[in-house]
C-alpha cells in the first residue's frame, strides 16, 4: 500500500459531521473520573498520596481554627485509609439550596465547602472546595461519619455516588440513595468526622502505592507547623520494617508532636554546623484584593476584599554551602514555592545589602546576589491567609500578587534590624554571616571566570582540552562514550583495547576531591575534578547544559576493589551535585570488570577458551559445572585491578559493547540520594557512624575478602 492511500484510508475514519450532538457534557463528578491529573496531578503514587493529602489537610484546617489537637491516619490491610479528626464534625443539617445534608454536599459537589467566604475559617489549606468530592469521586467506596449534636450520623458512596452498602468493603452490595443517616447515639458535646476510603484502582496505575515514608514525613512536618497538635500515623497493611529501627512488626504506630513548632523544624532540617541560632522573623500585614463575589440577584461582581496576612518565618544559616528552604501557606507545602517565597529571598537580599553598606568587607567592584545569601541557609516560610491563589489544585505554587511585597518587607525590616544589631552577642554572629556571603560572593566570581574561559575555547581545537585525554575523533554525541580510568597502568592497556573512532579516555590520578564536604572553588581548584568538567564540555552546577555535553555516556572504569567502590563513589558524587542532569538522563555509568577467569584446557565444541566470572558467586557456580561436566582448566586467575588484563583481556569483557557489562546509575529518589550523599560523604560525621554501626551488625563475616 502507499503512502496516499494510507493516508486516505486514514481520514475515512474521522468524524463526517461536527454538531451539537458530538459535545459531551460531564455531569457532576464524572468529569473528576474522566480527567482526574487534572485534580489530583497524577494517576501514580502521587497522585493516592494527594488524595490523602486532602483529606488528612481537612483534619489539620480544624485544628488551625482551634477546633482538636489529634489527628489520626492509619493505613488499613484491606487497602482502605482512615482519616479521624477531632474538629467540629462536617454539618448534617440540610444545606437550603441543595435540599442535601451538608455531607452529601461536601461529597458530591464540586466547588462545595466551609472556605469560601471566610465565614467558617480564618485560613485553611482548602480553598477550591474540590477535596473531598474528588477523593469521592476516585473511590470505589467511602465511608463518612461524623460525631455532632449528640449523635453518631453516617453516609456511604460508590465512585461518588451516594447510597448504602449491604457489607463491609468495596466488593459490598451497593444499593443508590441519597439521605444521611443517624447511627448511634454519641456523647453530648463531643463532634469528630472519620473518614474512610478505598482508592479506585480502575483510576490509579497498578504500581501506585501508598507511601509510608512519604505520610509519615508529611505528618511529621504538620506536627512542626502547628505547635501542640498530636497526630498519629499508623500503618497495619502486614509485616512491615520500622525505617528508624530496622524492626519487622505487624503494625508501626509513630505518634508526633513538636511543641518547638518552626524554629524545631528548620533545627532538624539543617544538613551542617550552625553558625548562628535559628532566627524567627515574624510580622504581619494587610493588603486589598479584588474578588468576584454573588451580590444580592445572584451575579458575580467584582468587590475590594481586606485580607490580613501573617508571616512567620524560621531560618539559620551554617557552615556548608547547600540551601534547604521550605514554604507553607496555611501549613499546605508548596514545593515548587511562589510569590511568599520569592518575597523571602528579596527581602534576604535587601537586608544583606542595607547591612554590608555599613561596613568594609566588599571592595567597591565586588556585589552580593541572592545566591551568596542562601548559601548555607536553612529556611522555613509560613504564610497565613485567606482564600490564598494556588497555581493549580495541587497547591504546588502560591500565586496571589501582593504576598511577594509584603512578605519583603517584613523579612527585610527584621533581619536588618539582627545584622546591624549592637548588641554584644549578637554583632558577633552577624559579621560572621556576613562574611560568609562575602565569601561566597567572591566563589562566585572565580566559578564565573571559570566557565568563561571554558566557553571561549573551541571545540575543534583539542589543544585546549587537557594533554592526558586521549579523544576519540567522531564528535557526535549520541555514539562516542568518555571512560574515565583510575590510573596511568590501567590508560595504556585501555588506549590499545579501545575503539578510538567512539571511545575516549581520560586518566585521574587516585582518589579525586569529595566535593561534598568542599566548596565550589576548592571543587575548581582541584585538576582532577576541573579536567572532567572541561572534558565534558557542559559546565558545572545550575549553568550546567546537557546539550552541550560532548559524549553520549561517561562511564567510570576502576578497579573492583574496596579503592575502586571508593573511587567510583567520589566520582559520583562529583556528577551528582554539579553535573546531575547527565545522571538523571540516564547517561552515566560504572563499568564492570571480571574478577576471575578460567582457561579452558581442549575445550568442548561450543566452549569458549576462556571464561570469566563478575562475582564470588559465580565464580563458585562455574567451578561446580566446569567440575561436573569434567571440563579440565588451569588454575582460575584472579583479577586484582585493571593493569593485571592485557588489551584484549579488557577490551573482550569491559569496553567492547557486544560483550561487556555496564551499570547505569540512576536517581529514584532526589529527595532520599541528597540524604545518602549526605550521610555518606558529608561534613557531619555522627550520622555516618552510625549508618557504618548499623550496617556492621548486619555483616557477613564470610563474606569479608580478607
Amino acid at each position: 500500500m502507499t503512502t496516499t492511500q494510507q493516508s486516505r484510508t486514514v481520514r475515512t475514519d474521522q468524524p463526517k459531521e461536527y454538531g451539537a450532538r458530538s459535545i459531551l457534557v460531564l455531569e457532576g463528578l464524572e468529569a473528576v473520573r474522566k480527567r482526574p491529573a487534572m485534580y489530583i496531578g497524577s494517576t501514580d503514587t502521587r497522585g493516592l498520596m494527594h488524595c490523602l493529602w486532602e483529606i488528612f489537610d481537612n483534619g489539620v484546617d480544624e485544628a488551625l481554627a482551634g477546633y482538636g489537637d489529634r489527628i489520626t491516619v492509619a493505613l488499613e490491610a484491606d487497602g482502605s485509609i482512615l482519616v479521624t479528626d477531632q474538629g467540629r464534625g462536617i454539618p448534617v443539617d440540610t444545606e437550603p439550596r441543595t435540599g442535601l445534608s451538608g455531607v452529601e454536599v461536601v461529597y458530591t459537589r464540586l466547588h462545595a465547602g466551609g472556605k469560601f467566604g471566610g465565614g467558617a475559617y480564618k485560613a485553611s489549606g482548602g480553598l477550591h472546595g474540590v477535596g473531598a468530592s474528588v477523593v469521592n469521586a476516585l473511590s470505589t467506596r467511602l465511608d463518612v461519619e461524623v460525631d455532632r449534636k449528640g449523635s453518631t450520623w453516617g453516609m456511604s458512596f460508590r465512585r461518588g455516588v451516594p447510597g448504602r452498602f449491604d457489607g463491609d468493603g468495596p466488593d459490598a452490595p451497593f444499593t443508590p440513595g441519597s439521605g444521611i443517616n443517624k447511627l448511634r447515639r454519641a456523647a453530648r458535646g463531643v463532634t469528630a468526622t472519620r473518614v474512610r476510603y478505598w482508592p479506585d484502582r480502575q483510576i490509579f496505575l497498578p504500581d501506585a502505592q501508598l507511601s509510608w515514608r512519604k505520610l509519615l514525613d508529611r505528618a511529621r512536618q504538620t506536627a512542626f507547623l502547628v505547635p501542640g497538635i498530636e497526630i498519629e500515623v499508623a500503618d497495619r497493611r502486614g509485616i512491615q520494617t520500622d525505617p528508624e529501627t530496622g524492626e519487622t512488626r505487624p503494625e508501626i504506630i509513630e505518634t508526633l508532636r513538636f511543641d518547638g513548632g518552626i524554629s524545631e523544624f528548620a533545627e532538624s532540617l539543617a544538613p551542617d554546623q550552625p553558625i548562628c541560632e535559628v532566627l524567627r522573623l515574624q510580622g504581619s500585614d494587610s493588603f486589598t484584593e479584588t474578588v468576584p463575589e454573588l451580590d444580592a440577584t445572584g451575579a458575580m461582581t467584582p468587590t475590594d476584599v481586606h485580607r490580613n496576612l501573617e508571616v512567620d518565618v524560621a531560618l539559620r544559616w551554617g557552615t556548608g554551602y547547600e540551601t534547604v528552604e521550605k514554604s507553607f501557606v496555611n501549613i499546605i507545602a508548596t514545593p515548587k514555592g511562589g510569590t511568599h517565597l520569592q518575597g523571602f529571598e528579596q527581602g534576604l537580599l535587601k537586608a544583606y545589602s542595607a547591612a554590608l553598606d555599613g561596613t568594609r568587607l566588599l571592595k567597591s567592584s565586588e556585589e552580593v546576589v541572592k545566591d551568596d545569601v542562601l548559601e548555607g541557609l536553612t529556611a522555613v516560610v509560613t504564610v497565613r491567609l485567606a482564600e490564598p491563589q494556588f497555581e493549580g489544585q495541587t497547591k504546588e505554587v502560591l500565586g496571589t500578587p501582593p504576598v511577594r511585597r509584603l512578605v519583603a518587607r517584613i523579612v527585610e525590616k527584621e533581619l536588618t534590624a539582627y545584622l546591624t544589631s549592637s548588641r554584644s552577642a549578637v554583632k558577633p554572629v552577624a559579621r560572621a554571616l556576613l562574611e560568609k556571603a562575602v565569601n561566597a560572593s567572591r566563589t562566585r566570581v572565580a566559578a564565573r571566570a571559570h566557565k568563561e574561559n571554558q566557553r571561549r575555547k573551541n571545540a575543534l581545537e583539542s589543544s585546549h582540552l587537557p594533554p592526558k585525554l586521549k579523544d576519540c575523533r567522531s564528535s557526535d554525541p549520541d555514539s562516542t562514550e568518555l571512560f574515565i580510568v583510575e590510573g596511568d597502568s590501567a590508560l595504556g592497556t585501555a588506549n590499545v583495547a579501545r575503539n578510538s573512532e567512539h571511545q575516549a579516555l581520560l586518566p585521574i590520578r587516585g582518589k579525586i576531591l569529595n566535593v561534598q564536604k568542599a566548596d565550589l572553588g576548592a571543587m575548581l581548584r582541584n585538576l582532577e575534578c576541573a579536567s572532567i568538567i572541561q572534558v565534558v564540555g557542559a559546565g558545572s552546577g545550575k549553568t550546567f547544559d546537557i546539550d552541550q555535553a560532548r559524549y553520549g555516556k561517561v562511564i567510570f572504569m576502576a578497579d573492583a576493589d574496596s579503592d575502586g567502590a571508593h573511587i567510583r563513589t567520589l566520582l559520583a558524587t562529583l556528577f551528582f551535585k554539579y553535573m546531575r542532569p547527565m545522571i538523571e538522563a540516564g547517561r552515566v555509568y560504572s563499568a564492570v570488570p571480571p574478577l576471575h577467569r578460567f582457561e579452558l584446557i581442549n575445550p568442548k565444541r561450543g566452549m569458549d577458551k576462556y571464561l570469566y566470572t563478575y562475582s564470588d558467586a559465580e565464580y563458585q557456580r562455574t567451578l561446580a559445572s566446569l567440575t561436573k561436566k569434567g571440563v579440565r582448566f588451569k588454575e582460575p586467575q584472579r583479577y586484582k585491578g585493571l593493569g593485571e588484563m592485557d588489551a584484549s583481556q579488557l577490551k573482550e569483557t569491559t569496553m567492547d559493547p557486544r560483550h561487556r557489562m555496564l551499570r547505569r546509575i540512576t536517581i529514584d529518589d532526589a529527595e532520599e540520594a541528597e540524604e545518602t550523599f549526605k550521610i555518606l560523604m558529608g561534613n557531619d560525621v555522627a550520622p555516618r557512624k552510625e549508618f557504618i554501626v548499623q550496617g556492621a551488625y548486619r555483616l557477613d563475616q564470610e563474606q569479608i575478602d580478607a
